[in-house]
């Protein structure tokens, strides 16, 4: 089916408007008048629609016209940015990157990597997406993600990935001050432990064996979806539980939490950025090279 409007007619339609007369648009399109007025003409006899009011001495927009042109532009818009993103595309940088981050590390601890990402004026979409324990590495796998901020060592499963250490994550057994555990000034064992609901930040893994830390099998579980809303859960003395101590600065300086001494410690644990091996997208490699470098991750971690 033929269609009457063109992003050539858009173009002809938008250079009139801005210059003010069809002689300025054939000038700035470096188009005789003629061949102006004739597309402005195909197009009012395709559309069987005046697009101009040619009755005083200038021709002005119908409203016809006008709405036509209002619409056409945001056309022109797409087409110039489908242009740009082709050849981006064919430059070897991608249209979307999806970056899966660990919820033990802020959000807030990519936005300057983006930040400086956008500033290169490349098209490509970013995408962050939270991931909690083998999740990350989960979402990895099964190409939900292209990278992965805060993948452990203990879930990765078997396959072509490169890795990149970023640091270590330290752990503090935290309660809020009214809880009943705050008061024990021994090393808290698991008898003192397993009387008390565990605040637990459920898994987001879809086909690895999910997993969690520091519960024990007496105890009963408060589950929430991620690592801000179990500090939440902690603060309001529902649940008790391990949080990076990092996230949780605050919180133990101003009292909000107390972080206690335990039997069986956590071990710290090592973060990595992780990728597929064989994916070498313009857009991941300066990610990954970016993030791998970041202070503001490293703010959170023992590097």
């Amino acid at each position: 089916m033929h269609n009457a409007i063109t992003i050539d007619a858009l173009k002809v339609l938008d250079a009139i408007d801005r210059k003010g007369s069809f002689a300025g648009a054939a000038g700035e399109l470096f188009r005789v008048p003629s061949a102006i007025s004739y597309t402005v003409q195909k197009l009012e006899e395709d559309l069987d629609v005046e697009v101009f009011d040619r009755s005083g001495h200038r021709a002005v927009l119908t409203p016809a016209g006008r709405y036509l042109l209002e619409e056409g532009r945001a056309l022109l818009q797409a087409a110039e940015a489908l242009a740009h993103t082709t050849r981006q595309v064919a430059q070897g940088w991608e249209t979307r990157l999806r970056i899966g981050f660990n919820s033990l590390l802020p959000a807030e601890a990519l936005f300057p990597a983006v930040r400086e990402f956008y500033a290169l004026g490349v098209p490509v979409e970013v995408q962050l997406v939270e991931e909690v324990f083998a999740g990350a590495w989960d979402a990895l796998q099964s190409r939900r993600v292209d990278l992965v901020v805060g993948a452990d060592q203990f879930s990765k499963p078997a396959g072509a990935f490169a890795t990149q250490a970023l640091g270590e994550m330290n752990f503090v057994y935290a309660v809020a001050p009214g809880h009943p555990l705050a008061d024990l000034t021994q090393p808290l064992t698991e008898d003192d432990i397993a009387r008390y609901p565990a605040a637990v930040a459920a898994d987001t893994s879809r086909s690895l064996p999910p997993g969690s830390a520091g519960i024990f099998q007496r105890q009963r579980a408060l589950t929430v979806s991620n690592i801000d809303q179990k500090i939440a859960v902690q603060e309001a003395g529902l649940g008790v539980g391990w949080l990076p101590e990092a996230r949780i600065r605050q919180q133990l300086a101003d009292g909000r939490l107390i972080a206690k001494e335990v039997h069986d410690r956590r071990q710290p644990i090592m973060l990595h950025l992780a990728r597929h091996s064989e994916d070498q997208g313009k857009a991941l490699m300066w990610f990954w090279e970016r993030l791998g470098q970041s202070p503001e991750i490293a703010r959170w971690l023992r590097c």
